[in-house]
């Protein structure tokens, strides 16, 4: 779908209308007009428009209460797709997705060094380039969403700093618009999985959550009322540069005692073979595999790490107060260790009662709630653009 297009389908009442059928469906014509406040008239008239498009599909009766049975409405989760792309430090995956997040195709292309902008973007564009080959209508194609890690011009659509990749400034956004004329919104990986967890995470009504990625670096995001906080300068969520102890040790970004330097899945490896010299450890995994073999080394230093994580997050829920905390990222993998003490730390320093009791889950989304995040950027352009 061209950008043009994109944006014609897009108006304040429609997105109210769609919306109030993407969190209710099935419902009537005649509920939406109750429930938004809208003329019926106006419900009729969008909706007949919406059906045109292609985005909304009637269903069966619903229940008669003294009169016709109504014709339920339901969102045409396969009328539209979003390409979604996760860039991680060693991979770029690409997805398409229909519009309630269930993958129907996954391409991913290998990072390899040295890298540049121009070798990046050519990597990035060689995938959208295979996944757009398995879509047979173009104009289907709702747009990109792009999770990058790092510090993001959300506005700009610009990577400013990628440490991980060793890269700055690629105009992310400009270049793929100018390659694929479709809609391009890129943001932090870490936001991108609290948006991922809000739109599909199933976690009920919540007004305010927070999620925490745990992988090779430590973000999070915060979502209030289903909308992303980003902060003054986008730079809201880096909550790995914490100071946890300020004599600890140094940090990639610089500083000592970042929640980084004892949270990220590098930094246990390098804690663990400072304990297990013998062991030789190359990854988190191999230590979450050693505690489960009831190796009481590994088993106390996961302990350990859930413990900081807690400190960290009653950090943060003394800041924030959020209403739940999802932790997702490859060292979640490891709840079996750390989730107890995450929320006994959290139970023993929270300030108030509320505080100790917040709700922290593992994210059940799993490796894919960041990419889903990159396809939700486009779901809250077309459902929500207010």
């Amino acid at each position: 779908m061209q950008r043009g297009t994109f944006q014609l389908m897009k108006s304040v009442n429609k997105s109210i209308i769609l919306n109030k059928i993407r969190t209710s469906e099935p419902i009537s014509r005649a509920q939406i007009a109750k429930e938004t406040k809208l003329t019926p008239p106006t419900v009729s008239s969008i909706v007949r428009e919406l059906i045109e498009q292609d985005l909304v599909k009637e269903s069966e009766l619903g229940e008669s209460k003294g009169g016709r049975k109504p014709t339920m409405l339901l969102v045409n989760k396969n009328g539209f797709y979003v390409i979604g792309i996760d860039a991680g430090p060693k991979t770029i995956e690409c997805i398409l997705s229909n519009l309630s997040g269930q993958i129907k195709d996954r391409v991913v292309v290998s990072i390899e060094s040295p890298l540049t902008n121009e070798s990046f973007l050519e990597l990035l564009k060689n995938g959208i380039k295979k996944t757009l080959k398995n879509v047979k209508e173009r104009s289907k194609v709702l747009g990109i969403g792009m999770a990058m890690h790092g510090v993001v011009d959300v506005a700009r659509g610009t990577s400013l700093f990628a440490p991980i990749l060793q890269l700055s400034n690629i105009p992310i956004k400009d270049e793929l618009e100018r390659e694929f004329d479709l809609v391009v919104q890129v943001e932090n990986d870490a936001r991108a999985m609290t948006l991922g967890e809000s739109w599909f995470g199933e976690h009920g009504d919540v007004s305010s959550m927070m999620a925490v990625n745990l992988g090779s670096g430590v973000g999070a995001g915060v979502a209030i009322n289903g909308k992303l906080y980003h902060g003054s300068t986008d730079l809201a969520g880096e909550v790995g540069h914490m100071t946890i102890d300020m004599n600890g040790e140094r940090c990639e970004c610089g500083n000592r005692g970042c929640l980084e330097s004892f949270a990220s899945a590098p930094s246990i490896v390098k804690r663990a073979n400072k304990m297990m010299p013998d062991k030789n450890i190359t990854s988190s995994r191999e230590v979450y595999e050693l505690a489960l073999e009831n190796d009481k080394e590994c088993v106390e230093l996961l302990q350990r790490t859930g413990a900081i994580i807690g400190i960290g997050l009653t950090n943060l829920i003394h800041v924030l107060n959020p209403e739940l905390i999802i932790i997702g990222g490859g060292v979640s993998k490891s709840e079996r260790f750390i989730l107890r003490p995450i929320r006994e730390t959290i139970s023993m320093r929270g300030l108030t009662k509320e505080a100790k009791e917040t709700r922290v889950v593992i994210s059940e989304l799993g490796d894919d709630a960041t990419i889903l995040g990159a396809v939700a950027l486009l779901l809250v352009e077309l459902f929500d653009p207010r």
